[in-house]
């Protein structure tokens, strides 16, 4: 799949987050990366996934934890995980409130537009 950049960007990427309620927006596809904003609901998680692609998250609001290669540590605003290429992760939100953050993958995993309103039941 070949994917372009749509344009230039240059924007609050804090407020974005904090203003999304969407599971998963694509916000910003590039040649080598893409950023994807995730809104994930109280009580819920993001599944067991494994990609072929690196994957980073950064927490903008709420608390939860990361599962990485069955690890369990906290996260919480203004914290970091970065996902190696082939690595079993996943994203729970424990708290009461959403758990906001944006993701990048690099390379891109999503279409370029993609947007779920929750997440899909696959």
């Amino acid at each position: 799949m070949k994917i372009e950049a749509k344009h230039f960007f240059n924007e609050n990427i804090i407020e974005l987050v904090k203003q999304n309620s969407l599971y998963r927006k694509e916000l910003i596809t590039g040649s080598h990366s893409q950023v994807v904003l995730m809104c994930i609901p109280a009580g819920q998680d993001i599944g067991e996934e494994i990609h072929t692609v690196d994957q980073t998250f950064f927490f903008v609001e709420g608390r939860g934890q990361a599962v990485i290669n069955g690890v369990v540590t906290d996260i919480f605003p203004n914290h970091l995980v970065f996902v190696p290429a082939k690595t079993h992760h996943n994203i729970k939100n424990n708290g009461q409130d959403n758990l906001a953050l944006f993701t990048i993958y690099a390379p891109a995993q999503h279409k370029p537009g993609t947007i779920e309103k929750v997440k899909s039941e696959e």
